[in-house]
């Protein structure tokens, strides 16, 4: 990847984090740290990777996102506004009673959205359904997904990963946000799941490690997973809880919290000011 698609899909990025901290903020409700955490990824998926038509959110050949920790509305809701599903206007509309933005993704209301999520577990499992359902119809779409390596103490999850193993899910490529917190704290201390790419392989799936905030290790992990045959793929992504915003970054207390009007304003200016350096 050239230094110019880099410095493209770092402002999408820093545009999706802005987006999602002006809904939580809207909202003063949601969920920022995660939402953060996974925008790189995120943007390169939905700007460059996934085949997919926002004029025709239901298109059946399109390649699917599963949001399976889907609490990270903020996040989802803003790369889908960026991407042109709906208006950016109405992230400010996020978790209100009459808005389309609820605090978990919603597939029969918000254009965009291919999985209703909330339930840690869900996702993955649906997702897993999808790519067997695409096997069966002889579809060649991809099915991506989004997991929280909190949501791996879920039991759901190894009963998801030993169906995509067994039936050789080789169009599903699944990504864990490792940054390591969830709600109640530190996931080794909450419910420890280390090493998540040893228990994934263990289920025999093609497991890559990456830096997710790197946009060429995404890239060649994205592009390793459809290479490979008769596996799913497993990326888990080392990633920073409230990537962009100094005072959420590697915070716990930021997983479910609103930031008040000077919080908001700091985290404004501090993204503008990554998105102002990257045109130097």
């Amino acid at each position: 990847m050239d230094q110019a698609k880099i410095k493209e899909l770092k402002k999408i990025s820093l545009d999706i984090k802005l987006g999602a901290v002006e809904a939580v903020y809207s909202a003063s409700s949601g969920h920022p740290g995660g939402s953060l955490s996974i925008s790189d990824i995120l943007a390169y998926l939905y700007f460059v990777e996934m085949n997919i038509d926002p004029k025709n959110p239901q298109w059946a050949d399109r390649d699917r996102f599963v949001l399976s920790k889907g609490h990270c509305t903020p996040g989802l809701y803003s790369v889908l506004a960026l991407r042109g599903y709906f208006p950016r206007e109405d992230l400010k509309t996020f978790r209100k009673i009459d808005s389309y933005l609820q605090g978990h993704p919603e597939m029969k209301h918000t254009p965009g959205v291919d999985m209703t999520t909330g339930s840690l577990g869900l996702g993955i499992s649906a997702a897993c359904g999808m790519a067997k359902a695409a096997k069966y119809c002889g579809k060649d779409f991809r099915v991506y997904a989004m997991m929280g390596d909190g949501e791996l103490g879920e039991g759901q999850c190894w009963e998801a990963a030993l169906f995509a193993a067994h039936f050789e899910l080789d169009n599903l490529c699944a990504f864990v946000d490792y940054n390591g917190l969830q709600i109640d704290g530190h996931t080794c201390d909450v419910m420890n799941t280390d090493c998540i790419a040893g228990k994934f392989r263990a289920f025999n799936w093609n497991v890559i490690e990456i830096d997710g905030h790197d946009f060429c290790a995404i890239e060649a992990a994205v592009n390793l997973a459809k290479r490979t045959k008769g596996k799913p793929t497993m990326i888990v992504a080392k990633t920073i809880k409230g990537k962009g915003v100094s005072y959420m970054e590697n915070s716990v207390g930021w997983h479910g919290k609103a930031p008040d009007a000077d919080e908001y304003a700091q985290a404004v200016k501090e993204l503008e000011a990554a998105k102002a350096e990257l045109e130097n």
